[in-house]
């Protein structure tokens, strides 16, 4: 178990906005929960995002519960087998049955951008509310931020200035799916 500790992000240029970027990685993103509250100039989304600060304890944490289970394994063969008269096709899985393998975190987390003066999308049905978006990466330029997600779609913000805040809701909690793919395209340059 980790002492997981929730994140707090302030974004205020491109490099901060990397930062950000960085731990949103693969984030999962249900289009119900993505809102620009036009008045108030601000854009909102809900994310479950993968703890990757977090990545190298897990996979530490994996590796020396592999290195247990062997250990065990060899241990195990100087033991006698009891056969309590069952049915060995019959037997419940045990303990000893499972692969080790890391545990890593998921946690909600709030995104929010400030001064956006506009919203489009491509490729991205925003009345599909039942729809989850895989978040790519975050691209920012002083007047523009794009947020890519797998499948070619794009929300684009226009934005009179860069001001973003990201921070952790709830706890986190424990999965052994660990985001991997390959990259549909690579962004546009500008």
């Amino acid at each position: 178990m980790t002492d997981s500790t929730a994140l707090k992000l302030r974004a205020r240029d491109a490099t901060d906005m990397d930062v950000i970027a960085s731990c949103l990685q693969d984030s999962l993103v249900p289009v119900r929960d993505i809102a620009f509250m036009k008045r108030e100039k601000r854009f909102v989304m809900v994310l479950n995002r993968f703890k990757w600060e977090e990545l190298e304890e897990a996979e530490a944490m994996g590796r020396a519960l592999h290195k247990l289970q062997a250990e065990d394994d060899l241990q195990g063969e100087d033991l006698p087998e009891v056969d309590a008269g069952l049915d060995t096709d019959a037997k419940d899985a045990s303990f000893e049955d499972a692969e080790a393998r890391p545990v890593y975190h998921r946690t909600h987390a709030g995104l929010v951008f400030d001064k956006v003066r506009g919203v489009s999308t491509r490729n991205i049905d925003l009345q599909d509310k039942a729809h989850f978006l895989n978040l790519l990466t975050i691209a920012t330029w002083p007047k523009e931020i794009i947020l890519y997600f797998s499948q070619g779609g794009e929300i684009r913000l226009q934005v009179s200035e860069v001001r973003c805040h990201m921070k952790d809701l709830g706890e986190p909690w424990p999965t052994f799916a660990r985001p991997e793919h390959a990259l549909d395209a690579e962004p546009e340059a500008r």
